[in-house]
């Protein structure tokens, strides 16, 4: 047993499973999700699991209010979607209940979170595996990859490794020294594969294997790697494949592009897109801080990126009911530059 105590704020499809996974792991598990209904499910009967085909019931010592929470953990992971962070952790910070915060969200939101908890304070790590929320009580993990932590500043730390030690429970770890890098490429992921498979319905490895749809994920992955580019960011590898293997300028980049998306699909194919989850519950999607952060960047640094702009205006449509998720928005983004 890792001799650490971990607080899991959220427990959506991964905040869930990986507290779920923990449990029994490390010397102390508790999980802070708003929505009632869920937190006493988790309670009783417990958390079904469906953990790659094969599942189990957890029970989880879950609340909805952080005042029922006392004694300090040494991490909190931050599973929560873009809109409700200031909300969830400002109350966590002023009671002094979590050492160190772990951002494992979706997108750009690490300045966000650095600036609620303090920059000295924030852990950063990404999510390369997939998960399923069920309903209420009921989650599934779906695909099995890694997760990939490091510090703000490059330097492993001992916190690092302890908290490396206590995910390990849950899924493979690899600490990184560019987390920054990281994270771009998790953008990436994100942006290409997230954003196409919710506005399309579509799992990762069915929008690849949709030839608008692998033409207009490319298109979106090429124009976010630009950004990063003119960032001067150096990329990590992602879903086992070097960020560059995706970018296809011309035909002899084809088949380059074919072998990384086999390796990538293999890691990350039965995938379905958080942001297709949320328009299914009716929820806002991260769109803003994924696909509308290479948007944002771009035009901080004077790069077009008109895919990655119309899958954020297809996104708000989709959100506002005046649309549906199908597979015409693929043709669409394929006919963007006409």
């Amino acid at each position: 047993m890792i001799e650490t105590s971990v607080l899991v704020v959220g427990a959506g499809a991964i905040g869930g499973v990986t507290a779920a996974k923990m449990e029994g792991g490390v010397r102390r598990v508790r999980v802070l999700d708003a929505n009632e209904e869920h937190a006493e499910k988790l309670r009783d009967p417990g958390l079904l699991l469906d953990d790659l085909g094969e599942e189990s019931r957890v029970r989880l010592d879950a609340h909805a209010d952080p005042k029922d929470l006392h004694d300090p953990f040494d991490f909190a992971l931050v599973t929560l979607k873009a809109p409700h962070l200031e909300t969830a952790l400002g109350p966590l910070v002023e009671r002094g209940l979590a050492r160190a915060y772990v951002s494992l969200g979706n997108g750009l939101v690490q300045d966000r979170i650095a600036s609620i908890v303090g920059d000295g304070n924030l852990i950063v790590g990404t999510v390369e595996w997939g998960a399923t929320n069920l309903g209420a009580g009921h989650l599934a993990r779906t695909t099995r990859a890694p997760f990939v932590i490091g510090e703000p500043d490059g330097e492993t730390k001992d916190r690092t490794r302890l908290l490396a030690g206590a995910l390990q429970t849950v899924a493979d770890v690899r600490i990184t020294e560019n987390i920054g890098g990281q994270v771009w490429s998790k953008l990436l992921v994100n942006s290409a594969f997230s954003g196409l498979g919710a506005i399309s319905g579509l799992l990762y490895r069915e929008v690849v294997a949709n030839p608008a749809g692998k033409e207009a994920a490319l298109a979106v992955w090429r124009e976010g790697y630009d950004v990063g580019m003119a960032q001067g960011i150096t990329l990590d590898r992602v879903l086992g494949v070097p960020a560059e293997s995706l970018v296809v300028r011309g035909p002899e980049d084809g088949q380059k592009a074919d072998e990384a998306l086999q390796v990538a699909m293999g890691y990350a194919g039965a995938t379905k897109a958080s942001m297709l989850q949320d328009l299914e519950r009716g929820v806002k999607t991260e769109v803003d801080v994924i696909n509308g952060g290479v948007v944002e960047r771009g035009k901080e640094y004077g790069v077009e990126t008109p895919h990655n702009e119309r899958v954020v205006e297809i996104m708000h449509a989709m959100e506002r009911g005046e649309r549906h998720p199908g597979r015409d928005a693929l043709e669409e983004l394929r006919d963007v530059l006409g």
